[in-house]
């Protein structure tokens, strides 16, 4: 038999969390060459602690894929979530964002 390999389905993006996650996209890319990458940049607020979003650019069409949202550090979880709220406001349904992260650390 023929061995074919195996092949990524159509339909998935990358969503980096700037500027940590820009670092997963060209292992992304090496993968998945002519995937849709958009970007999120989220900042916590000195103050108050809460993640506050700056800046969001996404493929016109992301409500209909699955997404692969990269951050490679994963603390508080603060910026994830409020990440995950930008998608499911852009349409995206929480079942398809797949969280992509090397280090995670306890809550607290």
């Amino acid at each position: 038999h023929k061995y074919e390999g195996v092949r990524f389905e159509k339909g998935n993006c990358g969503v980096s969390i700037m500027r940590s996650g820009e670092a997963m996209e060209q292992g992304l890319r090496d993968c998945c060459r002519s995937i849709r990458i958009g970007k999120i940049l989220i900042q916590s607020d000195e103050e108050t602690q809460r993640a506050k979003v700056y800046y969001a650019k996404f493929p016109p069409d992301i409500y209909g894929r699955k997404v692969l949202l990269m951050y490679p550090i994963l603390s508080t979880g603060n910026t994830v979530i409020e990440a995950v709220k930008v998608l499911v406001e852009h349409g995206v349904q929480p079942s398809v964002i797949i969280l992509l992260s090397l280090f995670s650390t306890p809550h607290g």
